[in-house]
């Protein structure tokens, strides 16, 4: 082999063990943020299930209180109250049912036939007595319960979460449940598209390593070390392109939990629904649609909240449209209202030359930094200082707390993600990150040089 292809070989061969240990490592990043991923989205998502199952059923209690709170008790009442309920549905599956306490079906209006059957013993697949858990459940004080059953619009046994209450003066349990199929198709989309994702992550990796291997090739052939540089700085380029993808991500789950949203305007458009009924009733009754109206409207007002909220924590619109010294600012105030824990936000010089990306990185690192100080350190106030120079930006996040080992930490394999992922963020972007603690406090601080 002559001198010219020994040179080309050890130059190559380092490069592609380097970009296969690149790819690994990103995979194995990629993979496991998926999967954190599907799990924070599984938990919101059932989470709004079970906040739109209370909302269903406190509706349906609101519309026939008139009737239960009278003090009536005759057939006439109880079959006026049992009509409401069945008028009440929300999607194709969407229903109320009501037992007594023995388990016989007093309403169904999904499955007419059951109306009359006493249920009571009645096992699901899994031999799960599905009734007495029900009327257990009511029974101490009502809540959330899980078991199977028939899906009117499949006709399958499927998983199924019911919300019931007991309603002692008639001896009745009144409930609704949302069958957990969609749920499990909605998280395997979602595992499609990381899937999806992740395959395309690695396609550019793979075009990235082609690429640089020719480069080193050509450097070798000519034996010009200037090209060495070269293969540096498109590594570079990955690892930016690996946090800009990470970001994509947010902002497309950013999107998807929006979307999420309309479930909970189903508990809006039931509650109008509701104030309608009553509208065509009796005075008090009309009066009463007032009070439903009004809490529509409080309602509509948390949901366009937490669509704020939700998309700020994802993708903060602030950073994109007024910088990052607002950014900060914004998040600083944020934090003060939902902790308790005042924090002090001072920005000095101009802040506007660094890139988007770092721009990023710095405001994840404030996120990552605060949300730590909340679940560990333990302190009384923060001060965030965000100082910007002729070369670069620095930022300081600054604690009362009780401190850390933060070296033993950043080691530990099974703890410090958070402190690793600010050290990797910052390596990214070519910043340098340190952080210092002790039983005073700790100060964290990040620094990114501007554009060139």
């Amino acid at each position: 082999m002559k001198l010219r292809q020994k040179v080309i070989f050890l130059a190559i061969t380092p490069l592609i063990l380097a970009l296969c240990a690149i790819a690994l490592a990103v995979r194995h990043q990629s993979v496991l943020l998926a999967q954190q991923q599907r799990a924070t989205i599984q938990q919101a998502y059932l989470s709004s299930k079970e906040a739109e199952l209370k909302h269903y059923v406190a509706l349906a209690s609101h519309s026939i209180s008139h009737l239960y709170d009278s003090g009536r008790n005759d057939e006439a009442t109880r079959e006026e109250a049992m009509r409401i309920l069945s008028s009440l549905s929300y999607g194709d599956d969407g229903y109320f049912f009501l037992y007594d306490m023995q388990g016989n079906t007093l309403m169904h209006p999904r499955q007419p036939e059951l109306v009359g059957q006493n249920l009571f013993g009645l096992r699901d697949e899994h031999g799960q007595l599905t009734i007495q858990n029900l009327l257990q459940r009511a029974r101490a004080g009502g809540g959330l319960e899980r078991y199977m059953w028939i899906k009117p619009s499949t006709h399958k046994p499927v998983a199924k979460l019911g919300y019931v209450i007991a309603m002692p003066k008639w001896g009745w349990m009144m409930g609704t449940g949302i069958y957990l199929d969609d749920v499990d198709q909605a998280l395997a989309k979602i595992d499609v598209q990381q899937s999806a994702n992740i395959h395309s992550t690695m396609l550019w990796i793979t075009g990235i390593a082609i690429a640089a291997a020719v480069a080193v090739a050509s450097s070798g052939l000519a034996l010009n070390i200037s090209e060495l540089r070269v293969a540096d700085a498109k590594l570079k380029v990955l690892a930016q392109r690996v946090v800009e993808s990470q970001e994509e991500e947010r902002a497309r789950l950013s999107r998807d939990l929006h979307d999420g949203i309309s479930q909970w305007l189903v508990s809006i458009k039931l509650q109008i629904e509701a104030g309608i009924i009553r509208l065509t009733g009796k005075p008090e009754q009309q009066q009463a649609a007032q009070a439903v109206f009004e809490h529509a409207a409080d309602q509509l007002s948390n949901v366009m909240a937490e669509v704020r909220r939700i998309s700020h924590n994802l993708r903060p619109a602030i950073l994109d449209d007024l910088g990052l010294a607002a950014a900060l600012h914004h998040l600083a105030k944020e934090y003060t209202l939902s902790s308790g824990t005042p924090v002090h936000f001072e920005a000095s010089g101009c802040t506007d030359g660094l890139s988007d990306v770092a721009n990023t990185v710095l405001f994840r690192l404030a996120q990552e930094a605060l949300t730590n100080i909340e679940r560990h350190a333990g302190a009384s106030r923060i001060d965030i200082t965000l100082a910007g120079a002729s070369q670069g930006v620095t930022l300081r996040i600054r604690d009362d707390g009780h401190g850390f080992d933060a070296e033993g930490i950043a080691l530990h394999p099974q703890r410090g993600i958070g402190l690793r992922n600010m050290m990797e963020r910052m390596d990214a972007i070519g910043g340098r990150f340190e952080i210092l603690s002790s039983t005073d406090g700790t100060l964290v601080t990040a620094y990114a040089a501007n554009n060139s």
